[in-house]
């Protein structure tokens, strides 16, 4: 048993979001039978414990204003504490999929010792590789046999899926990020809401999904309509938009890339951005004609 108030939250935890009228029930529970299982907890210093395992259930016990907790005390250093808490909440299934795809980033980042978005970029060479749509075989280097063995064992999906279908979650707009994080909205659903570009239109139609609880083929029944109501010139906006901001995502990954240090792979690069400089020449002389002709 430990005093409540010894127990701290780490920084980063793989649940998100907890449903108020849930932890309500789970603290009457807990006033009338008592916890029937420990949470997890780490000794981080003299008479300052770390939870582990079990964030839901010391909340709920913080809610049923206990002052002592019953407690496993395991020692383990960040990475497998990070693991234990990841692993735990995929088995029980409390995580939505914005927070489980969070939380395997985050492990992943603390595995491989690099930032967040790198580890993105590096699973998006591994499908590019994987598809057979690169020269460069990344498959076997240590970064790549190490996301394959960590989605082995977490067993919950495979990475070709979690490049493929939960990856585009980080491009997602604020609005719907935060819907899913809260679990009230499926992904699908958020997906197919992520389609309309107007912030008004958009924020409506998720209004009335959630508050509806519309059934996904009605949101893109939607979204069909709104799109097709959409000018011409709006279409053409948005997709110049998009190509945009992924060139600048392109130039913003390839500053942190270690591509650098490969002076094959840099011949290469440095082969395609001259292509790219060649056509922004050619664009640019041709304009200039043009002006020159009309004025």
């Amino acid at each position: 048993m430990l005093p409540i108030s010894q127990i701290i939250l780490p920084k980063s935890q793989p649940r998100r979001y907890f449903d108020q009228n849930k932890l309500e029930s789970l603290a009457n529970s807990i006033k009338e039978v008592g916890l029937l299982e420990p949470i997890v907890v780490r000794c981080i210093r003299e008479n300052t414990y770390e939870l582990v395992a079990g964030e839901r259930r010391l909340k709920a016990c913080q809610i049923a204003k206990l002052e002592n907790v019953a407690v496993n005390i395991i020692e383990c250093d960040n990475i497998t504490a990070s693991r234990i808490r990841l692993v735990e909440n995929l088995q029980r299934e409390d995580l939505n999929v914005y927070e489980e795809t969070i939380g395997i980033l985050e492990l992943l980042a603390m595995l491989l010792e690099i930032d967040q978005e790198t580890v993105v970029q590096h699973m998006y060479q591994m499908h590019h590789a994987y598809n057979g749509e690169t020269g460069h075989n990344v498959m076997s280097n240590k970064e790549s046999l190490t996301i394959q063995k960590v989605f082995t064992q977490l067993g919950k999906i495979t990475w070709q899926s979690f490049v493929s279908n939960r990856l585009p979650i980080l491009n997602l707009k604020d609005d719907i990020k935060a819907a899913l994080a809260e679990g009230k909205l499926e992904y699908t659903k958020a997906l197919a809401i992520s389609k309309i570009k107007d912030k008004e239109k958009r924020t409506e139609v998720l209004r009335q999904a959630i508050e509806e609880s519309l059934s996904l083929s009605k949101i893109k029944e939607i979204v069909k309509e709104i799109i097709q109501q959409s000018p011409k010139d709006e279409k053409n906006v948005s997709v110049k938009k998009q190509y945009q901001e992924k060139t600048s995502d392109i130039f913003k990954l390839l500053k942190k890339s270690k591509v650098w240090d490969d002076d094959k792979k840099v011949k290469q690069l440095m082969k395609s951005i001259g292509q790219i400089e060649k056509l922004l020449t050619e664009t640019d002389l041709t304009s200039e004609i043009e002006n020159d002709f009309n004025g």
